[in-house]
């Protein structure tokens, strides 16, 4: 019902006037002012009596000229957050809505979309170590119109972030070298957090569940270092990681622009050497828990174990193949021929190639398919290591050696000793003899 109905209901007596006060949700004072107004004004006296006035706060026009100017001039690709940051360093002080308002006002900014429905945020972890996100975000992060990767580690507990680096495209390598880093680095954790992506975990249909018993290179790596991996069916799921990537895009593109860096390796030296720190300086924050749920590694097999494995059947020749690759298997010292044998070939992440055979090492090869003479790219003994082709297996010469041998008699025998019974019946009957003749 509308105000002015309402008004009318009571000047007619149909409700009294503290009725209409309640259904217009003001008090009987205001009712009898606006019945006032609308008594000498009409329909018009109805509406806000401040409507045309100018506001005591409004912001003097050279100040609002100054705001408009910095950022279409020099801050033009920040966000309105980052650029209310930078209002501080020239002076203004002005509160975040209205910079909101002005910037979206004049047209240089994009009014937002209506959020969507209610969501419950999850409650981060206690301790670090618990759960990491990894995820991609693909950006013009050098300011051009070159595309890259941004694949970004963080930590559930704290949002610090661990691993930070541009990228070509996000892939099965450029996620592998990400992990291990922060396996060096902080060693083994809990679980990792990702999205559906086909290098994290096999779909068969587009929008039903993972096949878990079918893992991809990356999963079958963290199931052998005992990490679970968990997939996020939306991306609000994952809205902490998507809020963070929010964050890169609005900051990491525009400071990367006033630092003077348009190269990839620019910008991953720029990540490790300052920015890192300083985006967990500003962002992180403090575990719930003291402690850590990182466990540091002893392992010295993470070089085989982050790598892209692939079974093949060797051929007659002794030869291996992946697509147009193919490469030769020299003889070993164990096998004369390792053809029709199951091998395992590992596509190391430095683009190098190492074939295994059991624990045996029967080929290593360039990213050109040259064979590189040497020991193999990681080397050790016990559970885990691996056995080079012929590692262990010299023959040990005799001549440094004391024979183990009894010396030889001439009474001595090859055969059995032990008497047989015919034997011992013999000799009983040679022994008897002699005691009979002296009886007689």
């Amino acid at each position: 019902m509308k105000l002015q109905d309402v008004i009318l209901k009571a000047m007619a007596k149909k409700i009294s006037w503290l009725e209409a006060a309640e259904i217009a949700g003001v008090t009987d004072r205001t009712m009898r002012r606006i019945k006032d107004r609308y008594e000498e004004f009409g329909y018009t006296g109805l509406f806000d009596q401040r409507r045309g006035k100018r506001s005591i706060h409004r912001i003097p026009m050279q100040t609002a000229e100054e705001v408009l100017r910095l950022y279409r001039e020099v801050y033009f690709d920040l966000n309105i957050r980052h650029f209310h940051e930078k209002l501080g360093q020239h002076g203004i002080g002005l509160s975040y809505t209205w910079v909101q308002k002005a910037l979206q006002g004049a047209g240089l900014v994009a009014k937002r979309h209506r959020r969507g429905p209610h969501r419950r945020r999850r409650p981060r972890r206690p301790l670090p170590g618990m759960l990491l996100h990894i995820d991609g975000s693909k950006h013009q992060w050098l300011n051009d119109d070159r595309w890259h990767d941004l694949i970004v580690i963080l930590d559930d507990a704290t949002s610090e972030i661990y691993y930070a680096q541009l990228v070509e495209e996000e892939s099965t390598r450029t996620v592998m070298a990400g992990l291990r880093e922060v396996i060096e680095d902080k060693g083994l954790f809990c679980a990792l957090y990702s999205d559906r992506g086909s290098h994290f975990f096999i779909t068969m249909k587009e929008g039903e569940k993972v096949d878990k018993h079918r893992p991809t290179q990356v999963g079958r790596a963290m199931k052998e270092l005992g990490v679970q991996m968990i997939a996020a069916y939306s991306p609000q799921a994952r809205g902490r990681s998507e809020r963070s990537f929010g964050t890169w895009q609005g900051r990491l593109p525009q400071e990367l622009r006033l630092a003077g860096i348009t190269t990839v390796d620019g910008a991953n030296a720029f990540l490790r050497e300052r920015y890192i720190a300083e985006f967990n300086a500003k962002f992180s924050v403090v575990a719930e828990q003291k402690g850590t749920a990182f466990r540091r590694t002893g392992r010295g097999d993470l070089n085989w174990i982050f790598t892209v494995q692939t079974e093949r059947v060797v051929a007659k020749d002794n030869t291996v193949a992946i697509g147009g690759r193919l490469w030769q298997i020299d003889k070993t010292r164990f096998r004369n021929t390792l053809a029709g044998s199951t091998v395992t070939i590992h596509e190391h992440l430095d683009e190098t190639v190492s074939i295994r055979y059991g624990p045996h090492v029967v080929g290593r090869f360039d990213s050109q398919g040259t064979k590189l003479i040497g020991a193999p790219p990681e080397k050790r003994r016990g559970k885990g290591g691996c056995m080079e082709t012929g590692e262990n297996q010299t023959q040990v010469s005799s001549a440094s050696h004391t024979p183990l041998e009894i010396p030889h008699k001439q009474r001595d025998s090859h055969f059995s000793t032990a008497p047989t019974t015919a034997s011992v019946a013999a000799q009983t009957k040679a022994e008897a003899k002699p005691k009979i003749k002296a009886a007689a």
